[in-house]
């Protein structure tokens, strides 16, 4: 693979780790590897650090293509917790505040499911990447800041639940760029006149790409440095 030409790879991306640490940890082996003092690296959309699956990452010239990969849908899978809120709108932070549940039929969440699917108009998450004024909108949350961000138009191709483990929800949806799947969770719960929070996620594709055909970030050290690696 020539990657200071440009290459592009697919991660398994694990728990934890944010999207720049993958990105840090490929490039910094990269140059190891290749013995030279930089070398461009840059992903195609990011994961939240709770998220794991399919991150895709490119190198070299390939960085051109960013922007294109970015544009196609993507596939998630995940579980939403019904009754409780946290202000992230996911485990990042600690739950605030509890709501009843037994009052959700499965005609309810049919429902709630059905409201999503097609061209919708969502608001992200107060913590979140997004601008406000210069400053990120995660900046501002913590720094217990009040402020607005405006709803962006997306679109929801697939989206279906399972209630077997209610009141927790495994989902697996398809949807567009730009989709906040810790939103989906939140307003999921608003519908149901309750409260959601995303317990867990997995991007399982991207575009063209699947993480089937992804590799671990140990997986994908031991591609680039081969039989010299000792220490990642």
């Amino acid at each position: 693979m020539n990657f200071l030409e440009g290459e592009t790879i697919l991660v398994d991306k694990p728990i934890g780790w944010t999207s720049f640490d993958v990105v840090n940890k490929i490039r910094w082996n990269l140059k190891q590897a290749l013995n030279v003092k930089n070398i461009k690296v840059g992903h195609a959309g990011t994961l939240d650090p709770l998220a794991t699956g399919l991150l895709i990452l490119c190198t070299g010239k390939h960085t051109k293509k960013i922007d294109q990969i970015m544009g196609g849908m993507k596939t998630y899978t995940g579980t939403i917790l019904l009754g409780k809120t946290t202000a992230s709108y996911d485990l990042e932070s600690q739950y605030n505040a509890e709501f009843p549940i037994d009052h959700i039929t499965p005609e309810l969440l049919e429902t709630a499911r059905a409201s999503f699917v097609g061209v919708i108009q969502q608001v992200p998450p107060i913590f979140s990447a997004k601008q406000i004024d210069g400053k990120r909108a995660y900046d501002l949350a913590r720094a217990g800041k009040e402020f607005e961000l405006k709803s962006n138009t997306i679109e929801i191709v697939e989206f279906s639940i399972s209630t077997k483990r209610f009141p927790e929800i495994d989902f697996e949806i398809s949807c567009s760029k730009g989709t906040y799947i810790r939103s989906i969770a939140n307003d999921f719960g608003k519908i149901v006149q309750s409260g959601g929070t995303l317990i867990a996620l997995r991007r399982t594709q991207s575009g063209d790409s699947s993480i089937k055909d992804a590799l671990s970030v140990d997986d994908w050290i031991l591609k680039i440095r081969g039989p010299e690696l000792k220490t990642s």
